[in-house]
């Protein structure tokens, strides 16, 4: 597991420019299943036929699907200055203050830069305690003029961070990279289609949720499932001085049970069984402390005529930033209960 999600995490993705991730994931995919096909958003579809073939296409077997988008946070070029250096919005949602002083990469010839700010002696007192404006902020890629810049990069370019792949901790126990959020869905829902499944499952690789969960939408248009399960990387201020509910999550108490998020409650029957199914199978699990963020689940759930959601998610401190930071094991345990589910679904447990 830790291999692919390295894999993924050292790819660029940024919101509708996910080609790169979805070109690795399509060549793995197509090693265990024929049937896999891009929409015209961009969302890769893969379809994994049970293992036993008279149970696929089973009447009245439920239409599952799994899901997990893509795209990661980053930055797209606005203006390119007089002197060369690139003015930048974020794309998606990115705290201003992470983002400079930061090694990014722009465009598709991955040229290298660094955001930067007016140097601290250059900034009165009062403006240094503030938060900096997107429109202070610029990307130094070394180039001497406008005319230089623009022969290696173009407004519209999308600037992805720079970050390794590190394990760390006690026992390597955590790993720090970019995109956590969300190549661990990415990951989880390669390795189901590495194995025998009891069922008919559709796996969907959605683009753009960082910017509205627009993939997503389209995505369940087309495919009416009756079920979904959205795997996802989500918040985590488990810190020092944080106390209790503000946490929302907290790393290495497995993995986070969707119950509600600011886009979507999500069915009461599913997070039960999900429930249920780590307690049965000795899974540490968690739900959220506090009503924030949301997921692909939103714009599913009101597809067509409705469709019951259920979430997975790994806890990641530091989500959206080039440092993110999660626990192998809540990880593990994520990969572990999402098969469980499958297999419940499979077994008429979960309707």
């Amino acid at each position: 597991m830790l291999k692919t999600l390295e894999k993924l995490c050292g790819l660029s993705g940024v919101s509708g420019s996910e080609e790169e991730v979805r070109e690795y994931i399509k060549a793995e995919a197509l090693k265990y299943t024929g049937e896999v096909s891009t929409d015209v958003m961009g969302n890769l579809i893969v379809i994994k036929r049970a293992a036993d073939l008279s149970q696929s296409g089973k009447k009245n077997a439920p239409r599952l699907m799994l899901a997990a988008h893509m795209d990661e946070v980053g930055f797209m070029v606005k203006t390119i200055t007089e002197p060369g250096y690139l003015r930048f919005e974020p794309v998606g949602g990115i705290d201003p203050r992470i983002a400079f002083d930061r090694k990014v990469y722009v465009g598709e010839k991955k040229v290298p830069g660094i955001s930067g700010l007016k140097s601290v002696h250059q900034t009165p007192l009062p403006e240094r305690s503030k938060i900096p404006a997107w429109g202070s902020m610029y990307i130094d890629i070394g180039a001497k003029n406008k005319t230089e810049a623009e022969k290696y990069v173009s407004v519209g370019d999308v600037c992805v961070f720079d970050s390794d792949f590190v394990r760390f901790g006690s026992g390597n126990g955590f790993v720090k990279a970019k995109a956590i959020d969300d190549r661990f869905g990415c990951t989880v829902m390669l390795e189901l289609l590495k194995e025998e499944l009891p069922m008919d499952v559709t796996f969907v690789f959605t683009v753009q949720e960082e910017v509205g969960t627009r993939g997503a939408h389209a995505a369940a248009f087309r495919l009416k499932p009756d079920m979904a399960l959205i795997l996802e990387g989500t918040t985590s201020a488990d810190l020092a001085k944080v106390e209790g509910h503000k946490k929302v999550t907290s790393l290495g108490k497995g993995p986070v049970i969707g119950f509600m998020d600011a886009g979507t409650i999500y069915d009461r029957g599913l997070f039960e069984a999900i429930r249920d199914l780590a307690d049965e199978n000795g899974i540490p699990w968690q739900i959220k402390g506090r009503i924030a963020g949301g997921t692909d689940a939103a714009a599913v759930q009101r597809s067509l005529t409705g469709v019951k959601v259920a979430s997975i998610s790994a806890p990641v401190r530091s989500i959206h930033t080039p440092n993110s930071v999660a626990k192998i094991s809540d990880m593990e345990q994520g990969l572990q209960l999402a098969r469980l589910f499958v297999k419940a679904v499979a077994e008429g447990r979960i309707k």
